[in-house]
């Protein structure tokens, strides 16, 4: 069992059934063998993005979650703590977090961002 956890274009792209989303990818989610991850941060991303025009996406991202039978991972001290001591190679903090937590715990990070790869983290490159 692989633990991956999405980026929040990622499972935007998922829901949306986006072909930006690579047929590798969508393999991997679709995978019951795999455990998929959705960060609290990309429910707050959306949020924000949302309120300020700039995204289009549903409502009640909690609720889909569940409904798509991904995990819920929590935003804990430690992740915080560690998202906040990483070097500013990317300048998201969003991005940072989930890379925070993947590092933390142990996770894959299912993304399309080329910077995240210069950090110690597992990337799987989404686009494929």
């Amino acid at each position: 069992m692989r633990k991956i956890l999405l980026d929040t274009h990622v499972f935007l792209w998922w829901l949306a059934d986006d072909q930006s989303l690579g047929q590798v990818a969508r393999q991997l989610i679709a995978n019951p063998g795999n455990e998929i991850y959705v960060s609290a941060v990309t429910s707050w991303e959306i949020a924000i993005k949302k309120k300020k025009g700039l995204l289009v996406a549903p409502d009640d991202i909690d609720g889909i979650v569940e409904e798509e039978g991904f995990t819920k991972l929590m935003i804990t001290l430690f992740h915080s703590e560690l998202a906040g001591s990483l070097e500013e190679i990317h300048k998201d903090p969003f991005d940072r977090m989930l890379i925070a937590q993947a590092q933390s715990e142990g996770m894959e990070l299912l993304a399309v961002d080329e910077i995240i790869s210069e950090y110690s983290v597992r990337v799987i490159d989404a686009s494929h």
